[in-house]
């Protein structure tokens, strides 16, 4: 199945790239700037598309992140610090960010005539982001077929959608991905910061996965605690 991959150079979106390479046809990568505060996580879809020898696409949207205001990730307010799956980390929320993504992918698909668009979102995202869950990825594939009806007939491909960020871990390490070349980090500075909630969501996998974490930490131990404070609020 000819697969366009939407990769924003994170290591869930760079691990799928690769699955998509070893088991499918891929045919390109999509990237968006949105005007995100880590927008160098776009170096790393880059390299990976380099490294799997296909094209990619930066497509420039950040006229439209200007108006998505409200996100710690497009606006000024702090990114805020602990585990990915607190309260506190809805401040990340970008407003219809994967389905404005995924329309637009959808219609490059179209034109390129693949068959397949791939997304990244996870069982992890569920609590947080609204468009990473299962019921979204279900309607959106089928609003996608009324609006590409006579022209194109496209699968939404979310091999993700109901496993954890761990799963995802021990997955791109059978598929050989260099995880030291994806980005996560919130922050967007010279290395991970550690302490974000994409910082602890990472480090946790990785300890989960028992996969030795590459990453380059500022706080490298910071999410022990916030894993162990998040736990003593879980019901018993």
């Amino acid at each position: 199945m000819k697969t366009l991959v939407i990769c924003s150079g994170g290591l869930d979106s760079v691990t799928l790239a690769h699955k998509v390479a070893a088991e499918q046809s891929l045919t390109r990568l999509v990237s968006f700037d949105y005007g995100q505060r880590h927008r160098k996580e776009l170096d790393s879809a880059r390299a990976c598309a380099v490294r799997l020898g296909v094209p990619h696409d930066i497509v420039d949207i950040s006229p439209v992140g200007r108006l998505l205001t409200g996100s710690a990730l497009t606006s000024g307010e702090a990114v805020p610090e602990g585990h990915y799956a607190e309260d506190t980390m809805r401040v990340t929320v970008v407003p219809n960010r994967n389905a404005i993504m995924l329309t637009i992918a959808f219609g490059v698909a179209a034109a390129g005539q693949a068959e397949a668009v791939a997304a990244a979102v996870h069982g992890g995202d569920h609590f947080i982001y609204p468009d990473c869950r299962p019921d979204f990825v279900n309607a959106f594939e089928a609003m996608q077929r009324h609006a590409l009806e006579g022209l194109a007939r496209i699968a939404l491909y979310t091999p993700f959608v109901r496993q954890g960020k761990a799963d995802i871990v021990g997955e791109g390490a059978r598929l050989g991905v260099p995880f030291a070349e994806t980005w996560s980090c919130y922050q967007g500075g010279e290395r991970h910061c550690g302490r974000c909630g994409t910082c602890v969501e990472r480090r946790e996998a990785f300890h989960l996965a028992a996969v030795n974490d590459p990453t380059l930490y500022e706080d490298p131990d910071y999410w022990i605690g916030a894993c162990r404070e998040h736990q003593a609020k879980q019901p018993s």
